[in-house]
C-alpha cells in the first residue's frame, strides 16, 4: 500500500489552473507555508512506522542544494533502520540511494525510482515524498493563509502506481486533497496543515479483474494492489484507501518540523493462482492500518 508516486509531476502540470478556475490564484506574499531555501542547510528527520504489525525506525539525512539553474531542492540519504530493537541490514544500492525532493512551488516535484533501492525502504521514502507534497501543493496553491481557510483540490490525473514491475505487479491508488491550515502561532513559531487524502467520486484506478469492480465503500474503489507471494501464488487486493495528514511547520523558513499520518485502507483480497485473477480463492475482508510519524531531530 503506497501512496502516490507519479501525483507530485501531474499535480505540477495541473495546480496551478486548478487555482485560477477556483477563484484562487497563487499569491506568494504572506504565506505561512512558504520555504525559504539556504544552501548548505542540513536536516535531521527520524521516521517512526506502524504497518499493521511491523513497527520500525528510520533515519532520514538531508541537505539542501542548489542545481545549475539556481532552483534548490532536497536531498536525502536513508540510514539506521531499526525494528523491534533489531538493526535491520540495508542494500549497498540503499547506501547509495539518494532522494530528491523540494517545498519550491516554482518546481515540479519529481516520483522516486524505486527500481534499485532494498524492498524494506519503499515505504519510508514514499510517506516522505507524501508529507512533502502535501506541504508542496498547499504552498503552490496559495490558498491558505489564515487559520481555518480551506481549500478541496480535486486531482484531474491518472491514478498514481507503485508497482515495482518484480515483486508488486499492479499497485495503484487515487486520491482527492482536502486541505485545511488548523492553525498559525506566531509566538511559537508554527502553522498547521492539515490534509485530508480522500476519494474521488469517479473510479480513476486501473482494476485488473471483474470481480473487483464492486466498491467496498460508499465511493468507488481507489486502491488496488496485486503481488507474488513467496509460494509462487498471486495475492490481489482493491478496496477504499483514505489517509490524513497532519504537519508541523515552521514560519520562519517553512520547513516540516513534525508530521503525522493515519493510513487506513478497507479490502477486499483474494489469492489467486493464474495472471488473470480468475482463479481465485474466497474473499477475506483485511482491513490495512498504518500510522507514520516524523520529526526534525537536527
Amino acid at each position: 500500500m503506497k501512496t502516490y508516486l507519479q501525483i507530485a509531476v501531474a499535480l505540477g502540470l495541473s495546480v496551478a489552473g486548478a487555482a485560477l478556475l477556483a477563484g484562487q490564484a497563487p499569491a506568494p506574499v504572506q504565506n505561512p507555508l512558504h520555504r525559504q531555501y539556504r544552501e548548505g542547510e542540513t536536516l535531521v528527520y527520524r521516521m517512526t512506522g506502524v504497518n499493521e504489525n511491523w513497527h520500525y525506525t528510520i533515519q532520514a539525512d538531508g541537505i539542501v542544494k542548489k542545481d545549475a539553474a539556481g532552483a534548490f531542492f532536497e536531498e536525502f540519504q536513508w540510514s539506521h533502520m531499526e525494528s523491534n530493537g533489531q538493526a535491520l541490514a540495508l542494500s549497498a544500492e540503499t547506501a547509495a540511494y539518494r532522494q530528491r525532493i523540494t517545498l519550491d512551488p516554482n518546481q515540479n516535484p519529481s516520483a522516486p525510482d524505486l527500481t534499485k533501492v532494498d524492498p524494506k525502504i519503499i515505504g519510508p521514502i514514499t510517506d516522505l515524498m507524501t508529507f512533502y507534497v502535501d506541504l508542496w501543493l498547499g504552498n503552490k496553491l496559495g490558498a491558505l493563509k489564515k487559520a481555518g481557510d480551506h481549500f478541496y483540490f480535486r486531482n484531474p490525473m491518472p491514478a498514481s502506481s507503485w508497482a515495482d514491475g518484480t515483486r508488486v505487479l499492479v499497485g495503484q491508488s487515487a486520491i482527492d486533497f482536502d486541505m485545511t491550515l488548523k492553525s498559525v502561532d506566531a509566538a511559537a513559531g508554527t502553522a498547521v496543515l492539515v490534509v485530508g487524502h480522500v476519494p474521488p467520486e469517479k473510479l480513476t484506478v486501473t482494476l485488473p479483474a471483474a470481480w473487483m469492480q464492486t466498491p467496498v465503500g460508499d465511493k468507488p474503489n481507489n486502491w488496488v494492489g496485486v503481488q507474488k507471494t513467496q509460494d509462487g501464488k498471486i495475492s490481489a487486493a482493491v478496496g477504499q484507501e483514505t489517509f490524513t495528514v497532519e504537519l508541523k511547520v515552521s514560519l520562519v523558513d517553512g520547513k516540516i518540523l513534525s508530521a503525522h499520518m493515519d493510513n487506513l485502507v478497507k479490502t477486499v483480497e483474494r489469492i489467486c493462482e493464474d495472471d488473470a485473477l480468475t482463479k481465485c480463492s474466497e474473499p477475506k475482508p483485511p482491513e490495512i492500518s498504518r500510522k507514520i510519524d516524523i520529526a526534525l531531530v537536527q
